[in-house]
Order: structure tokens, then sequence, then C-alpha cells
């Protein structure tokens, strides 16, 4: 599927972004910094393909119809800054319809990477638990007004025996162009580990954020060996509590500037999307303010080694 490019970006400074998407990929065993003007792009590669994708997207647990003036005007917004990535699930409510009606009024589906979550029967939460999987995608194909998605998922890994063969038969047939597992819990870190070793996954996705630092010990490094794609959920806390909250009142470090973050979700996001493994990182949000704070984090300087170790020490101590 050939995506059209934001309309916002020039075709110079499409190929700005792409010379100077490398950000955050191992070059003689230290991660090197970006090191283009601040208005670059960042994007990172899908290894299962060589297509790049913008570091940042969004997250939508929480988007429903009661905000939908809110949600249409972020992924509008979202699509002018160059962001493409939108993660949903058909355990999430009304989000998948919501997403799908705002980018048909606005005309964005080609433009936008959208991924979704199924699970098999018995194996969902709440009124989604007595859906079979295939029933599950057809529904979201028809509520994200859509005849393929470009990632579909097993949701907390339910189910992933049953459905990796479902996955692969949509990917061979053009419904879905990559398939992976998800999970946001710790706990699930060793399954996750498993499925890798176990299947060809072209995306996982996992918590990660720098007081949540447990996925780089085992996962992302059979990510890189596996070649599969990391997309990051809850890079800001979730359900283990803000991490903007915990920095009420304190000052951003001077040296932060080094990296172009003038907030400290940009200060979180840059950290996560510097690791070499992580493709793109997906932080909820449905205000304007937050999703134009979150997007600046795809732009500019990226850490490298020695000031992600900075970070680290610095939220540790």
């Amino acid at each position: 599927m050939t995506r059209k490019s934001p309309s916002t970006l020039s075709r110079r400074q499409l190929l700005q972004a792409s010379a100077l998407a490398g950000a955050g990929l191992a070059i003689g065993g230290r991660l090197h910094a970006v090191e283009p003007q601040a208005s670059s792009l960042i994007t990172k590669v899908v290894p299962a393909s060589g297509e790049r994708l913008p570091a940042l997207g969004i997250g939508t647990n929480a988007f429903r119809e009661s905000n939908y003036a809110d949600v249409k005007a972020v992924l509008q917004r979202m699509a002018e800054l160059g962001g493409t990535v939108i993660d949903t699930a058909a355990a999430y409510g009304e989000s998948e319809g919501v997403i799908g009606r705002a980018l048909a009024e606005l005309g964005l589906r080609e433009r936008m990477f959208i991924s979704t979550k199924f699970n098999a029967a018995g194996k969902g939460w709440g009124p989604w638990d007595d859906v079979s999987g295939r029933d599950s995608f057809e529904r979201s194909l028809q509520r994200l007004r859509t005849t393929r998605v470009d990632l579909l998922e097993v949701h907390r890994l339910q189910g992933l025996d049953t459905l990796m063969s479902v996955m692969q038969e949509y990917k061979q047939s053009g419904r879905i162009r990559y398939l992976g597992v998800t999970t946001f819990r710790n706990e699930e870190h060793g399954s996750m580990v498993e499925a890798m070793r176990r299947y060809p996954l072209d995306f996982i996705q996992i918590d990660y954020s720098l007081a949540n630092r447990n996925a780089a010990k085992e996962v992302f490094p059979l990510a890189l060996e596996r070649k599969a794609a990391v997309m990051v959920n809850v890079p800001l806390g979730g359900r283990r509590g803000s991490l903007i909250s915990e920095t009420a009142g304190r000052k951003l470090p001077d040296w932060a500037t080094e990296i172009d973050v003038t907030s400290w979700s940009q200060f979180f996001l840059k950290y996560v999307i510097s690791h070499p493994a992580v493709t793109c990182v997906i932080p909820g949000s449905t205000q304007l303010r937050h999703l134009e704070d979150n997007q600046a984090a795809g732009r500019g300087r990226l850490p490298d080694a020695a000031l992600r170790r900075r970070m680290e020490e610095y939220w540790d101590a």
C-alpha cells in the first residue's frame, strides 16, 4: 500500500527526514544522537519490510463518542505534524468506530497506519468475551470503515496459538500487512519472549518507560535478534501512575536542551524512542495541547547512550 506524504511537509523536508531518520540506531555499539534541525521528523525502521514509521504515534483507549470533536481535531493535527501511527483495539469500546468516522470525514485513511487487536473467543474481556477472533476482526474493519489494517495483534497474547494461523491467512490475502502480539504488564514479559521464539512476529507491543525499564532486559534484545518491530505503550506511566504528575513543580534539567526537549512529556518520550529496539511509541491523548507536546518529541535530537544513562540516573535519584 502506498501512503501519501503529509501535505504540511515539503519534498525537501521529507528527504531530510529520510536521511536523518536513523535516530536511535546502534552504530558501532553506541547509540548516536541525531544532529539535525529541531524540525526534522524522526522515523524508525520496521525490520520486516524496511518501511519507516514516524517514531511518535497515538494510543486511543480513551477515544469515545462523547469526546468526538476533540478526537477528530487530535487526529487531524497529528497528520499535519507528520504522525501516522494510530493504535486501537476491539476491546477499547467506541474507539475503533470513532477513529473510522473521523478518518473518513477528514479523508485521512490512506495516510494513516492503523493498528488494532483481537482475541480468540473466551479470551477477551466483558462484552467482547464471546466474539470469535474472525468475527472480532470483521467487526473492527466495519467500525474502522476500511477493508484492511496495517497491523493486527493478539491482545495480551490471549489465544495466540489459535489466532496465529488466522493472522497469517489475513496477511497472505492482503487484509493485514503486519502481525504481532501485545502486553502491558511486566508479569507477561516471559510469555512475550516465548511468543517471539515460537512465531515469526512482525511487531510486538509492550510497556516501557524511564520508570519501567524491565522490557530492556530480555524482550528488547530478543526483538532485535528476531527482527521484530517494537511499539511501546504506557510510556508516560499509565496504570502504574503518571510520570508527569511525579514531576509537578520540578524544573527540567538544563542539559535537556541538548536533545531539544522543552517539557517533561518530551523528556520521557525521547528516552523511550532512543532505544535502538523501539520503532514507535503510542502515548494516549484526547487534547490538542497534549498531542502537540507529545508529537514534538518525534522531532530533533535524541539522546545517545551516555545521555540515556544520565537520564536514568537523574530519574532514579
